[in-house]
């Protein structure tokens, strides 16, 4: 007979109590807006090297639906709020500290930047379009006028928000799987992926969506880096961010994240891109749909995931 002595009861499942605090509303707007900053910033890139008339789905077509993303996902937030009566009182401060803060000016800025580069790009679309009153003539033509300058910052502002994505996790020392300075860059490059994925999409230039898929086949090398150098560093550190790896290296996140971000939202369109830039003939739009679907699962993923991991021993 064996004598055990039980000296704590940690071992059983569900005995530490935890929140699910943030629900779909938070991975949701993660990735509309990773997605919204992917499309401005190869709009504002390709405007910015000379290359509207190469790139016409990217710098035209596509900035048409970043305002009505960045609507949506402002929408989902709202719908998570607590006390959504009081939201305005995030424009009443600027916190440098605080990343809802950034979060919060950005959106603010990033959203009418949005509005006015579909508006410089309605007739692509609807080419009998006109505007009702004079005065919108002459603001869409001092902003065709400085449409540079306007690349410039779109450029600018695309890049905090798609860092921000990720920040707004890895500033919640608390959660050991978020704690991690990996997840601004991550969201970054994951966002910029599923920007071109959806330029592929909605092109109908050959040469273009061939151009995209290079493009995406490099983002996809550098998040998949980004995310072997995640778990290196968390299996190099405390035993809570071991504890938070494991939770994807033989926990119950195993199979969603490995098959769904991995494997299907990654490596399988990279390989299809592949194949496709090789001459095989394979439809264009699965691969992005893939790519597009890798992006959502990678936030839904990392959302509930972290409210799992936590500092208790």
């Amino acid at each position: 007979m064996r004598e055990e002595i039980i000296v704590s009861g940690r071992m059983n499942p569900n005995i530490d109590p935890y929140l699910h605090i943030w629900h779909w509303q938070i991975p949701l707007y993660l990735f509309l807006g990773g997605l919204a900053a992917g499309i401005l910033f190869f709009a504002a890139f390709f405007v910015i090297r000379g290359k509207e008339k190469e790139y016409p789905t990217a710098v035209k077509k596509a900035t048409l639906i970043v305002p009505i993303l960045l609507i949506i996902g402002l929408l989902a937030l709202f719908l998570d709020l607590k006390h959504k009566a009081y939201f305005w009182r995030l424009y009443t401060v600027i916190r440098l500290q605080s990343p809802m803060s950034w979060g919060a000016w950005t959106l603010m800025i990033i959203t009418p930047i949005s509005m006015v580069w579909a508006a410089l790009n309605i007739r692509e679309i609807f080419p009998n379009w006109k505007w009702k009153y004079n005065w919108l003539d002459e603001l869409e033509a001092f902003f065709i006028k400085w449409k540079l300058v306007l690349a410039w910052g779109t450029i600018f502002y695309a890049v905090i928000l798609g860092v921000y994505t990720g920040i707004l996790f890895s500033a919640f020392n608390a959660r050991p799987l978020w704690n991690t300075s990996i997840l601004g860059p991550l969201f970054l490059v994951s966002g910029m992926s599923t920007g071109a994925a959806s330029i592929i999409l909605m092109s109908k230039n050959h040469d273009e969506r061939k151009s995209m898929a290079r493009i995406d086949l490099l983002l996809i090398a550098i998040e998949l880096f980004l995310i072997v150098h995640m778990f290196m560093g968390f299996l190099a550190s405390t035993q809570v961010q071991i504890d938070a790896a494991n939770l994807f290296l033989g926990g119950p996140y195993t199979a969603p994240f490995w098959m769904l971000v991995v494997v299907i939202g990654l490596l399988l369109p990279a390989a299809l891109e592949s194949l496709e830039l090789l001459k095989f003939k394979i439809p264009y739009y699965i691969p992005a749909v893939l790519v597009i679907f890798g992006g959502i699962m990678l936030r839904f993923i990392l959302a509930y995931a972290g409210q799992l991991s936590r500092w208790l021993y």
